[in-house]
């Protein structure tokens, strides 16, 4: 059987210009979440099987990379069912094992607890332009805090960090879940199709409002509660007054303490923000993860045409380990689409470390060798990038590539 020189499929190579960025992006997410309090933690790739499968990964749960038993656990002639056979899988997301952690932890960790997460995930999707099936997420979590000073915090961290990689005029959409229900509840929509609708609205970016309309329709819901619906996005507007308005419109629908949160997770932002950004109320936000409880956000960015970033409120999903709920937020980046971006407009990493290459003439005598290394081990300790090289034939070739890499000062070294 013929050898294959490709990656997987919806896996990659990574070539080392890629991975010089990815080492600086992972840098200044340590640096940049360390300064806002985060500490960082690790947990396995592989997830217990049950855990990835308890209906709260939404759609994810369709696309895990399930591992089977293994040794003499493995009994496949025995075996009547998936059960039988797997134990395991790859995790999809850095939540649900974030969950297991903590309640498998808390004893032993601060309250609230401000976890940093970064590793690969992996998802059986059909891959496209920033889209694989290995991945790296990048999250940011807040455990046990309540109130909506996570939110704000885990904007602000993920904002300012954006700021640094030089993107700027971004948008964070945020909405609540309890907003959604407020408007199907008002519209004469019943409990039990809330998800369906919302799944139709979750569209409109792609289908519009006269698309929403049609499809809500077609699935056999009222003509005047799809009408009534439609109408709250005619009328709405995407800001703090927006917010005041379903406060005032979804009177009896709507919590009066998710209003007033809304809009303090708003107004807070715009105020004490580093970076250049929009807060945008999205009344037409979903998320397709069903263990939101609370606050959704999304980053969008003109220039990938899509999200690079989202998360929410989770409040109930580690209760599902302790039987105690208790209060969650998280934000994850999009590290893959970030990164891509930043290769597209090629990026330049700032450093300050001069890089210096020597190019040798082959047969130097040993002693001309030991000057070259004890050169370059005296410069690597003053914080200099050194690179020791053979000469070759096609000396102006090598020379360009090696400015190409970054190599500024390039010293040949002759037996002389």
């Amino acid at each position: 059987m013929a050898l294959k020189k490709k990656p997987v499929t919806g896996m990659k190579d990574m070539m080392p210009e890629e991975m010089e960025i990815r080492d600086y992006v992972i840098g200044l997410i340590q640096e940049t979440y360390k300064s806002f309090g985060f500490s960082r933690i690790e947990t396995p790739c592989v997830e217990h099987i049950e855990n990835l499968c308890s209906k709260q990964g939404g759609d994810n749960e369709k696309l895990i990379f399930k591992i089977l038993k293994r040794g003499e656990k493995l009994k496949i002639d025995q075996a009547k069912e998936e059960i039988d056979l797997v134990d395991g899988g790859l995790r999809y997301d850095l939540t649900v094992p974030l969950s297991r952690y903590y309640s498998n932890n808390a004893n032993e960790l601060p309250a609230p607890f401000k976890a940093l997460q970064m590793g690969n995930v992996w998802r059986a999707d059909r891959p496209q332009r920033g889209r694989f099936r290995q991945f790296m997420q990048c999250d940011i979590d807040i455990l046990g805090e309540p109130s909506n000073l996570a939110e704000i915090e885990l904007i602000l961290a993920t904002s300012t960090l954006l700021g640094k990689l030089d993107f700027h005029n971004f948008t964070i959409r945020i909405n609540d879940r309890r907003f959604l229900k407020a408007m199907a509840a008002y519209s004469g929509f019943e409990e039990k199709d809330y998800d369906s609708v919302f799944i139709t609205l979750d569209k409109m970016d792609k289908i519009g409002l006269d698309g929403v309309q049609k499809e809500l329709e077609e699935n056999g819901y009222a003509k005047e509660s799809v009408e009534k619906y439609l109408q709250i996005f005619k009328e709405i507007t995407n800001d703090v007054e927006g917010v005041r308005w379903c406060k005032e419109k979804l009177a009896g629908y709507l919590p009066e303490e998710a209003a007033q949160s809304l809009e303090m997770i708003i107004t807070s932002v715009e105020s004490a923000k580093e970076a250049e950004f929009k807060m945008s109320f999205d009344p037409t936000l979903v998320r397709g993860m069903s263990y939101y409880t609370g606050t959704i956000f999304e980053i969008s960015m003109d220039e990938f045409g899509g999200s690079v970033g989202g998360g929410g409120r989770y409040d109930e999903m580690i209760g599902k380990f302790t039987g105690q709920d208790t209060p969650a937020v998280g934000f994850s980046i999009g590290f893959e689409r970030i990164v891509m971006l930043l290769l597209e407009r090629g990026y330049k990493i700032p450093t300050t470390k001069v890089k210096k290459a020597y190019l040798l003439e082959k047969k130097l005598p040993q002693e001309k060798i030991l000057e070259v290394l004890e050169a370059a081990k005296t410069e690597r300790a003053a914080g200099k990038q050194i690179m020791l090289l053979n000469m070759k034939k096609n000396k102006k070739f090598q020379k360009e590539q090696l400015q190409q890499q970054g190599y500024e000062e390039i010293v040949e070294v002759f037996n002389r």
